[in-house]
């Protein structure tokens, strides 16, 4: 590779990092108005308009910038560039509407669960780092709900990439290959079983990957004022926001990856442009179906739960849950090997 073909990657890659973030930014802002108003009519509420989360970030980058007088400056204001940072990183990796991701590397999964933990731990620092005890408190519960969730979390992927070697895929970890060969396909009954429980746990664990209620004790504002981000205020407070709603995004598009990789326009046939309107129309919705179902629903029919009762509910039912559904591919793979899949369904009585 010479010269002008790195400057030309070099180049597509930064414009399509910047092409990512705007992305990014702008539906998972334009999605918290539609959850906002879709949760406010649940509760038979009018609720906020749909743009008023970019009214509110608007207005926080003009407003002044307070840094706490026990804070310690530096480490105070560089852990919301941090997160955000971090969030948009993620993207990179992900598969979005159709088009493969930006960057890709065999260990995709992988290097998402840690970036996924960068976000998070970019409030903990900040939150110790701003010298307020009702931050500590929060950082600290932030702290737990991360050991919790992460053991579930990382089960799925591990029992995902476990079928996928099975199936003689290469580069199990890589998300350009699961896009390619959907778990469904190579899933007998019991083995859909399991993933249906995979996919429900994943549902589970988003709502405390963003902090949202019920799992939202490190931000809860009736018990700490605030928690995490109760110093923090103007462009570092817009900028956690904005890490908030980018990370929603990148939580419903690694679900859609995972296991709602299909496109519309090999159905219909479409090619060139239309294809890609299609394909990416279509990941929106799933986007939103997504958010839906694993951030709205929860949040509005679930009140919040204490510290205690978060790690014990991921370290032990999501936990257990998760290892079930393990299990049963487990099983599908050893009764597919042993009898055949037409012995599986006629053992069930489906054929």
């Amino acid at each position: 590779m010479d010269f002008i073909e790195i400057s030309q990657t070099a180049l597509l890659i930064i414009i399509g990092t910047v092409g990512l973030a705007l992305f990014g930014m702008f539906f998972g802002l334009l999605y918290k108005g539609i959850d906002r108003k879709l949760s406010a009519h649940m509760q038979g509420r009018i609720g906020p308009p749909i743009r008023q989360p970019f009214r509110d970030v608007i207005k926080l980058f003009t407003k002044e910038n307070i840094v706490p007088e026990n804070a310690v400056p530096w480490i105070f204001n560089m852990a919301p560039l941090i997160g955000l940072v971090a969030t948009i990183s993620i993207l990179l990796y992900l598969p979005l509407g159709g088009f493969p991701p930006l960057l890709s590397n065999m260990g995709d999964l992988i290097l998402i669960l840690y970036l996924l933990i960068i976000p998070s731990l970019a409030m903990v620092i900040g939150g110790f780092a701003s010298g307020s005890p009702y931050a500590t408190v929060g950082a600290q519960r932030e702290m737990a709900t991360m050991i919790a969730y992460e053991f579930p979390l990382a089960i799925i992927i591990i029992s995902i990439a476990w079928k996928l070697s099975l199936e003689g895929v290469t580069n199990v970890f890589a998300l350009s290959s699961i896009v390619s060969a959907p778990i469904w396909s190579s899933a007998g009954p019991i083995g859909f079983i399991g993933f249906i429980i995979l996919l429900i746990t994943l549902i589970i664990v988003t709502p405390a990957e963003l902090s949202k209620i019920p799992f939202d004790s490190p931000e809860a504002e009736t018990e700490i004022a605030g928690g995490i981000l109760v110093e923090y205020s103007g462009r570092n407070l817009a900028m956690f926001y904005l890490t908030d709603g980018v990370k929603t995004i990148v939580m419903a598009s690694l679900i859609v990856a995972l296991f709602f990789p299909y496109n519309l326009s090999p159905l219909f046939g479409f090619g060139s442009y239309p294809a890609f309107a299609i394909d990416i129309l279509f990941y929106l919705v799933k986007v939103l179906l997504v958010i839906l179902f694993s951030v709205t629903l929860i949040r509005v029919a679930v009140a919040r739960l204490k510290i205690d009762q978060i790690v014990y509910t991921y370290w032990v039912p999501l936990t257990l849950l998760s290892l079930v559904g393990l299990i049963c591919i487990m099983w599908d793979q050893t009764i597919m090997a042993n009898f055949g899949l037409n012995t599986v369904f006629e053992m069930l009585g489906l054929i």
